[in-house]
């Protein structure tokens, strides 16, 4: 990959690259320096990536990053904070549906948030976000099935709270 083709990947990528990071991450600062290691990745090995390659080789280094970072935060929510969240949540009259969405998303495994994403919000086909994840087309759609499933579930009981 030339310069060029670098820089013109920065452009056509760069957004939907940190869109998909920060919404697994839900951390700004994190999801940029995410994307800034992934492009600093492309940037050293530009010689060996192919421009047509550039970005499924872009998600799938940031997607890698994303992970090994959160394997390195423990993510652990104290019982008590989360009881007392949900307890303001159904005091509160007004619905806010994005909020619920964020929830509902954030509750999902890792993988199953990762592909639902990739496949509604970036409208990745199954081979592209197997290649992205590591993951067979099979599994994919599996793991879309399961976290839709828990979505609607989640929704569904949000619904009857609200």
């Amino acid at each position: 990959m030339t310069v060029s083709q670098y820089n013109q990947c920065v452009d056509l990528h760069a957004d939907a690259v940190y869109r998909f990071i920060v919404k697994n991450l839900r951390d700004e600062e994190a999801a940029q320096d995410v994307v800034q290691d992934a492009f600093e990745k492309v940037w050293i090995k530009a010689e060996e990536i192919q421009f047509e390659k550039a970005k499924s080789y872009l998600f799938t280094t940031a997607y890698r990053f994303m992970l090994e970072r959160i394997r390195k935060q423990s993510r652990i929510i104290p019982l008590d904070d989360f009881a007392s969240q949900r307890i303001a949540d159904t005091l509160k009259p007004e619905v806010d549906l994005k909020r619920i969405l964020d929830e509902a998303l954030a509750r999902l495994p890792e993988i199953q948030r990762s592909v639902v994403m990739l496949r509604d919000y970036e409208d990745y086909n199954y081979e592209e976000i197997g290649m992205i994840t590591g993951l067979n087309a099979s599994q994919v759609k599996v793991y879309i099935f399961r976290a839709r499933v828990s979505l609607k579930n989640y929704l569904v009981s949000k619904e009857c709270v609200a």
